[in-house]
């Protein structure tokens, strides 16, 4: 097997340097440059019909320009902000292209965006232009009368009355565009992230930082090179996308492989992955809790060789069945929509099922107490990142608008992602909680995500959720929704079993003392179970 990108964790970590350009375009300076062969693959493009597109960087490259002179035309200036809300259409990835040649900012959205979420969006970034297909195009239509700042509304799909055609106006466009030579540190992309309270926040970043800064997602924790096909399950609504489906992959002149459906179907990736050449698999931890409930002896890999997950710690149980199957591990990476990549299991670092791994070369990351001092091994505290002297690339400008929020987040020298762990005396970090889904149950502080890991190697459990529930005695007491596999019932005796089965693996007090059967568990759009709203189901009412 060829060579890691990365073969000494310390030796590279130690070695490690930033570029910092004073002006960086990523459409200039990446994409045209791999498009220099006019041959080389940028994407595989699949849906579930059948159809094939294979597009180059060269292809890309020319498309965006084209998008660039519509979106000119259509009055967007270098600074104003495009909406994005489309499914996997090439056309995202050209768009996104075109933003970045002209300047404009880019927020991408999820096509799951209710009416009311993207009247929001629109407003609140005062956008000049929405882009979207035509399931999206009637709620934008219900609410762009109450956006002033909406000039151009542009569809991906069938013509629409008051919209203009993206495909005819791409297809009549001239393709010389000079690209625009932003500042490093101009602004790009705005992404909306969703708290655990209140309206979503606009957090921003920038040409050079963003971009530059995937290069360590790109090289070292998806291990990329530019003989790689790889293949990223997120939606393209989320930052997740611009990791492993845009920065991370092309900054390596790495294929992308792209499968256009409206549902996640776990026996169908499967499919795909036997039948296409893929290298690389990127998902986040419920596509694989669904994927090894298939019967995986059944299919066969021939190319794959490197799997990873992101979104949320990954659970051992569920690394060990596709190790079995496949031979792989599957390495946890670590980050936010504010980041690129912070901690990861990098391949050539010994794997701790359920940890978070390493930090990434570039980033000084720790585990700091509410002064800001650096926490000894094994002691949990506030995940953070070091930000003076020297702030690390990839990390993003401020909170749009929001300079409270943005003061916020920073504690002396560092940065604090609002993420609970500890580090061991190996340096690995191991996820406890969000800062506020740590639950306090007689005395004791316990993560969420120890339990549901535990509850998850009972084979009746698909999936769950653990949090905090008022309980007159202890103050709270830990709770579990768990949702069922088939061919099990929920029964007094079924809960009896899991508690004995939690008290088994993890230390007893841990173990939930009030267990609910549940269909389905809430999700944010990027698939992260919401125990926020579980939290505050149970407490409804009660003081806390």
């Amino acid at each position: 097997m060829s060579q890691h990108n990365m073969v000494d964790y310390d030796k590279t970590y130690a070695e490690f340097k930033w570029e910092k350009p004073g002006y960086f375009n990523f459409a200039r300076d990446v994409i045209d440059k791999w498009a220099q062969d006019p041959c080389k693959l940028a994407m595989l493009w699949v849906d579930d019909e059948g159809n094939e597109v294979r597009k180059t960087f060269f292809d890309f490259s020319r498309a965006s320009k084209r998008a660039a002179n519509v979106l000119r035309e259509q009055g967007v200036k270098q600074g104003d902000v495009v909406v994005v809300i489309l499914p996997r259409l090439i056309e995202w990835w050209e768009i996104n292209l075109a933003c970045l040649r002209l300047g404009a900012v880019i927020s991408p959205g999820t096509t799951q965006l209710t009416a009311k979420d993207i009247k929001y969006r629109l407003e609140t970034a005062e956008a000049v232009c929405v882009i979207t297909d035509n399931d999206n195009a009637p709620k934008v239509d219900e609410v762009v009368g109450e956006c002033p700042t909406v000039k151009s509304r542009i569809i991906v799909g069938e013509p629409r009355q008051g919209w203009l055609d993206y495909r005819e106006a791409v297809a009549g466009a001239s393709d010389d565009f000079t690209t625009v030579n932003t500042r490093s540190d101009d602004n790009a992309i705005l992404y909306f992230t969703s708290g655990t309270t209140g309206y979503p926040k606009m957090t921003v970043h920038t040409h050079a930082s963003y971009p530059i800064g995937h290069i360590v997602t790109g090289k070292y924790w998806l291990d990329l090179r530019p003989d790689d096909l790889h293949w990223n399950l997120s939606d393209t609504g989320w930052a997740k996308a611009a990791w492993s489906s845009f920065y991370g992959p092309w900054n390596m002149g790495a294929a992308i492989f792209v499968h256009h459906t409206s549902r996640f179907s776990p026996k169908k990736t499967l499919e795909l992955l036997q039948k296409y050449p893929i290298t690389t698999l990127c998902g986040a931890p419920t596509n694989y809790r669904m994927i090894v409930l298939e019967d995986l002896s059944q299919y066969k890999f021939p190319t794959l060789r490197h799997c990873v997950g992101a979104g949320e710690p990954l659970n051992p149980e569920v690394i060990e069945i596709w190790k079995e199957a496949t031979g792989l591990i599957i390495r946890d990476g670590y980050g936010q929509t504010e980041t690129v990549l912070l901690c990861g299991s990098f391949p050539c670092i010994e794997p701790r099922f359920g940890s978070m791994g390493k930090p990434s070369p570039g980033f000084d990351v720790q585990v700091i107490d509410e002064e800001g001092n650096i926490l000894p091994p094994n002691t949990e505290g506030d995940v953070a990142v070091r930000v003076k002297p020297e702030r690390p690339v990839g990390l993003f400008k401020e909170y749009w608008r929001n300079p409270e929020k943005t003061a916020s987040v920073y504690r002396g020298d560092w940065y604090l992602t609002g993420d609970r762990a500890y580090r061991d005396e190996d340096g690995y970090f191991w996820f406890v909680g969000r800062a506020d889904d740590v639950i306090l149950a007689a005395g004791y502080r316990i993560g969420p995500f120890e339990v549901e890991s535990a509850l998850l190697e009972h084979p009746a459990v698909v999936e769950s959720a653990v949090v905090s529930s008022p309980d007159e005695i202890r103050g709270e007491v830990v709770k579990a929704f768990v949702v069922l596999a088939p061919g099990y019932q929920p029964s007094d005796d079924l809960v009896k079993e899991l508690q004995e089965h939690v008290k088994k693996i993890t230390a007893p007090y841990k173990y939930p003392r009030k267990v609910e059967f549940v269909e389905s568990l809430p999700k944010t759009i990027s698939g992260k179970i919401r125990r926020v709203e579980l939290r505050e189901r149970e407490w409804a009412g009660k003081r806390r």
